[in-house]
C-alpha cells in the first residue's frame, strides 16, 4: 500500500513555471509506476505524464510535451512535475497516482491502471 501527498500548486501567470511534488509512503516505491493526471472543472480526468519505477521510461500527453518534465527520486520517494511555459488551459487540479508493476515496464497512460491516488493540488494559470 502506498499513500501519496501532492504539493506545489498555486497561481501563476501564463508563461510562468511551477514544480509539483508528490511524496509517497512505503518501502517499495520503485515497484510503482508513477503518473500525473489533471482534471479541469466540467472535464474528465486526463493523463499528463508518467514514469517507470526504474530506467527512466517516461510518457507525456501531446498537450504538455516539450513544456512539462516528470522525474523521480527513488531514494526520497518523490515524484516531480516541472511545468514550464504554462498556459491558461493548464488550469486544473493535478493528481499524483501510483501503479504497482514491473519497475522496468512502460508506465501506463490510462487512469484505470492506477490503484492509488493523492488528494490533488490546484494549479491556476492566469492570462
Amino acid at each position: 500500500q502506498v499513500q501519496l501527498v501532492e504539493s506545489g500548486g498555486g497561481l501563476v501567470q501564463a508563461g510562468g513555471s511551477l514544480r509539483l511534488s508528490c511524496a509517497a509512503s512505503g518501502r517499495t516505491f520503485i515497484k510503482y509506476a508513477m503518473g500525473w493526471f489533471r482534471q479541469a472543472p466540467g472535464k474528465e480526468r486526463e493523463f499528463v505524464a508518467a514514469i517507470s519505477g526504474i530506467g527512466g521510461k517516461t510518457s507525456y500527453a501531446d498537450s504538455v510535451k516539450g513544456r512539462f518534465t516528470i522525474s523521480r527520486d527513488n531514494a526520497k520517494n518523490l515524484v516531480l512535475l516541472e511545468m514550464n511555459s504554462l498556459k491558461p488551459e493548464d488550469t486544473a487540479v493535478y493528481y499524483c497516482s501510483a501503479d504497482f508493476r514491473d519497475p522496468t515496464s512502460d508506465p501506463p497512460a490510462a487512469a484505470r491502471s492506477y490503484d492509488h491516488w493523492g488528494q490533488g493540488t490546484q494549479v491556476t494559470v492566469s492570462s
